[in-house]
């Protein structure tokens, strides 16, 4: 290792230095040969005296897809990304020096909150480490965690970096199968699972699993005993003879530059595929968006996302242990309702939410409003009088009170807050899907601006930010301080591919170097496949998505998804839809209807939802569901649909971009039909709601063959 060891440097020996070929790294004292900068990766550790000590892992490239392999780290000589890297488990055990007494976790069990501190946190985590090791966890392989958010989760996702090995969330929802693939995958050593229904999974599957030494269940008790199957308490008991040196020496030999964990994608295009990120991925962006959004020390969130993707591991588990924040886990049947009923107990500082939880939020206040006549009559005044203002300075970023009185504020929003757990929310944040701008305006209008972020599971979560006192609706943001976005061939209006630079980059693909080749460019620029354009203030808007263009036979592009959006803005009744033309000689449209969800399943149920059902009885319809429309042809439900599409036409720049036909689809897209599958590319989790999904449209195409044939007849 060429590196050079000070506290102090003059200006002189500075020079010196850099004459002779080394090079100053950031703020700090610290220097190392030009040759290790550009061919080799470090992580640092202070020490006591001051002097600050550099550790490299070799790496000559800015990728790799071995699973024990280092990235040359995309570090600058100054600025934000010249910090110097650390791995998490330091990360964590700078927060159990700082907060060790501060409640790190919350979780209510037998109807009491149930809190662990930062000092007990790291214990266990330390005890789950020493299990892992027991049970024959090895270097660089996985530890699967398949279930709901819990302590547990985030003990075994820590335990396992600790011991060595990769934490791998697994979707609550997938089948065997699925799970096969991604513990297979991963040469999981270790599965833990929720309970005996998560587990029968496993069991499934278990013979055709190599590498898998154990199975832990962290709630329940086991309903038969097997052999390698453990209950929590018996998984948390069984490392305790293993040495405290043996877990202090992995974490000694653990570099920033190595894997840290792995993301699976959806697999829109083929096989998942496992997002590798690094210590430093994590780490350096956690710091780097804290500061950004203004993060204060022992703020409150809420975990209830699937943390099987980036974007809960973010925001839940890595951003609170930076900043000695507090995660309260909200209840399994959050996204069947009770999700509000957390928010109002714990009432969170951030929140994090898709869309289709900000609508459903939108509903609980809207019902609020029209239910209290103390709420009812301010907010109406509202909002034909001072509502329309407020909005214009809400778009314009600004933060100008939107009541024109204090009592008002105080008496009537404070109570609408309130009323959905968000009164003392400093940041309302969304992503993974296009959330509709009257949402967007109906939140800032109630002085709950809702923020959009931007970023990829391989960006290691955010990469561009909205804050409070700078952003724009519809804009996702500006790029987090240190990262780096361009526009690849812009074209004549800016419009172009958005690529991602910067020390959030991930590692690469696990044993997939083709995959690797084509997100990542010679320079290292991450490829997102969507398409967006700047604004004169550096605010990104994204405008559609590559491989989601339809050409028409005439030669014209069209995004589809703005002209699906619209439709499903103007007639509500609308689940999903699909705009159909690809070299066809116009565009017709799939529909289905919001219909209720089988919760055990997942699977779309003929029942129409409430909101659909209330939508037919405003035009006079009695159809309740989704048969009943179709097999009818209900005039009254057709007309609306069409009316709504002819507005939607009204608005399109060319005749190609008008839909001429359309059908409605007898059941609705989902996940478990092959219809959806998570957005790739975004850092925001899957959830079983339509409207935060991508539509797999390759999929549809040839799954309704038929239907579109009978569209374009003749």
């Amino acid at each position: 290792m060429h590196a050079y060891i000070f506290s102090r440097v003059s200006r002189i020996r500075m020079g010196a230095l850099w004459r002779k070929g080394w090079k100053v790294l950031g703020p700090r004292s610290c220097v190392i040969r030009g040759f290790a900068v550009e061919h080799q990766s470090f992580s640092v550790r202070e020490k006591k005296d001051g002097i600050t000590e550099l550790n490299l892992a070799p790496a000559d490239s800015l990728w790799t897809t071995a699973r024990d392999g280092a990235v040359r780290l995309r570090m600058e000589v100054a600025g934000p990304a010249s910090e110097p890297p650390v791995t998490t488990i330091s990360m964590f055990q700078d927060a159990v020096q700082s907060f060790g007494n501060r409640p790190a976790m919350a979780v209510k069990r037998d109807g009491q909150w149930q809190t662990t501190t930062y000092f007990q946190y790291y214990r266990q985590c330390w005890a789950a480490a020493k299990s892992f090791l027991k049970l024959g966890l090895e270097r660089f392989h996985g530890v699967g965690i398949l279930g709901f958010n819990s302590p547990e989760w985030f003990i075994a996702d820590i335990g396992a970096i600790m011991a060595g090995g990769f934490p791998v969330g697994i979707y609550n929802t997938s089948s065997s199968d699925a799970c096969l693939y991604v513990a297979k995958n991963s040469a999981s050593n270790i599965l833990v699972v929720e309970d005996h229904q998560q587990l029968e999974k496993i069991l499934q599957i278990e013979e055709q699993l190599p590498h898998l030494k154990a199975i832990v269940q962290y709630r329940h008790e086991l309903k038969e005993k097997r052999p390698n199957l453990y209950t929590w308490e018996e998984f948390m008991r069984i490392g305790s003879d293993v040495p405290d040196s043996i877990v202090d020496d992995i974490i000694a030999s653990q570099k920033a530059n190595q894997c840290c964990m792995m993301a699976y994608t959806s697999g829109t295009t083929g096989a998942p595929k496992a997002v590798m990120l690094s210590h430093d991925n994590i780490t350096w962006l956690v710091k780097m968006y804290g500061k950004d959004t203004g993060m204060q020390e022992q703020e409150i969130g809420v975990s209830y996302l699937p943390l099987s993707h980036v974007a809960p591991q973010f925001f839940d588990l890595w951003m609170p242990m930076c900043f000695g924040g507090t995660t309260y886990f909200a209840k399994p049947d959050a996204l069947k309702g009770s999700l509000v009923d957390t928010l109002k107990e714990v009432r969170p500082t951030q929140f994090f939410g898709v869309p289709r939880i900000w609508e459903k939020i939108k509903a609980t206040l809207e019902t609020t409003i029209s239910s209290s006549s103390f709420v009812q009559k301010p907010v109406s005044a509202w909002e034909h009088g001072t509502g329309p203002a407020a909005r214009l300075s809400h778009v314009n970023g600004t933060s100008s009170q939107p009541w024109g009185s204090p009592l008002a504020d105080s008496l009537v929003l404070k109570k609408l807050h309130a009323n959905v757990g968000l009164d003392r929310c400093l940041r309302c944040q969304t992503s993974s899907a296009p959330i509709l701008k009257d949402t967007l305006e109906y939140f800032s209008a109630l002085n709950l601006p809702i923020l959009e972020v931007y970023g990829l599971s391989e960006s290691s979560g955010p990469h561009t930010v909205s804050i409070p006192s700078d952003f724009r609706l519809t804009s996702c943001g500006k790029t987090v301080s240190g990262c780096k976005t361009k526009i690849y061939m812009p074209d004549k209006n800016g419009n172009g591919e958005i690529c991602y630079g910067g020390r959030d980059v991930f590692m690469g693909y696990l044993n997939m170097a083709e995959k690797t080749i084509e997100a990542l460019d010679e320079e290292g620029w991450l490829h997102t496949g969507d398409i967006g354009k700047f604004d004169q203030d550096g605010f990104l808007y994204i405008t559609g998505r590559i491989k989601e263009i339809v050409i028409t036979a005439g030669g014209e592009n069209i995004p589809p998804v703005p002209i699906e959006d619209r439709l499903k803005k103007e007639v509500p009744i609308i689940s999903n839809c699909m705009l159909i033309g690809d070299k066809r000689k116009f565009l017709s449209m799939l529909i289905t209807l919001k219909c209720t969800i089988d919760p055990i399943t997942l699977e779309p149920k003929d029942e129409l939802t409430p909101e659909a059902i209330k939508f037919c009885q405003q035009l006079g319809s009695q159809s309740t569901r989704v048969s009943e429309v179709v097999c009818s042809k209900d005039p009254l439900i057709y007309k609306a649909i069409q009316e709504g599409l002819d507005r939607v036409n009204h608005r399109a720049v060319s005749r190609a971009q008008k839909v001429q036909k359309w059908i409605i689809l007898e059941k609705d897209f989902t996940q478990e039909g092959g219809e959806l599958a998570v957005l790739p590319h975004t850092l925001s989790p899957f959830l079983p709601l339509g409207p935060t999904m991508k539509l797999k449209r390759p999929a549809i195409l040839s799954m309704y063959e038929k239907v579109i044939n009978e569209l374009y007849k003749q």
